[in-house]
């Protein structure tokens, strides 16, 4: 990731002896010194003459000319407090909700089922278990579509687990049975299973860790949060 590659916050080097006047030159400016990156957007700020660029899945900030990067830094208002960087990166980075193959995923409904929300799991992974058992079983009315996403690098055995649940008679009973008792269905697995698709979905829209929940408007979350803030993403979707 481009985080790797600028490992720290401030690079100064003079990369440019011409000035850059607009959003375009700044792209090819940038785009030039890191020809492995595709610089998705680059936006003028009202702040000082930043230049926002956003590419690697991340923000950085630079000038005109290029003369120096910002990269894993915050923008942040002085007068109101609010975290502008983060703010941003959720709007570039929202996904179209209604463009997921939710038939690739485990559906569950909860009370009424009236709101949606879509969790990438790996089956072997503590924080998917955390999230279920501590926070999940606080909210209803909710329809909750689960994209089976095996980590193979960290959990071996997620995607033989995975195949057993996705093809048992029940897949949402073996997806409460395994998430919350530990208890694997007696399926043979042999069904076709769809976690190579689901693996180029999540790659496509950057989903790199589980749990990785996203809401009916496209906004994501990283990890097993607390409910209570969960519960509160889901009514801003829905407004």
């Amino acid at each position: 990731m481009f985080k790797k590659l600028v490992s720290f916050t401030l690079l100064s080097a003079v990369l440019s002896t011409f000035a850059i006047a607009d959003e375009a030159g700044v792209k090819k400016a940038v785009e030039a010194a890191y020809p492995r990156f595709k610089v998705e957007s680059v936006t003028k700020t009202p702040y000082a003459g930043l230049y926002e660029v956003f590419m690697g899945g991340q923000i950085i900030y630079t000038d005109e000319k290029m003369s120096f990067l910002i990269a894993e830094g915050r923008l942040v208002d002085p007068k109101t407090k609010k975290d502008l960087t983060g703010e941003r990166l959720e709007e570039l980075t929202k996904i179209d909700f209604s463009a997921l193959p939710l038939d690739q995923a485990i559906k569950v409904v909860k009370g009424n089922g009236s709101r949606k929300l879509v969790v990438f799991s790996d089956v072997d992974c503590p924080y998917c278990k955390r999230l279920e058992r501590n926070e999940m079983t606080n909210i209803t009315d909710v329809t909750v579509y689960t994209f089976l996403y095996p980590i193979v690098q960290l959990h071996p055995d997620a995607a033989n687990k995975s195949k057993l649940i996705w093809c048992a008679k029940d897949r949402a009973k073996a997806w409460d049975d395994w998430i919350m008792r530990d208890q694997l269905p007696k399926s043979t697995g042999a069904c076709e299973v769809p976690l190579e698709s689901v693996g180029e979905l999540a790659r496509k829209i950057g989903v790199t860790s589980t749990p990785t929940l996203i809401f009916s408007d496209g906004k994501r979350m990283l990890g097993a949060q607390p409910y209570k803030e969960i519960e509160r993403a889901m009514v801003a979707a829905k407004k």
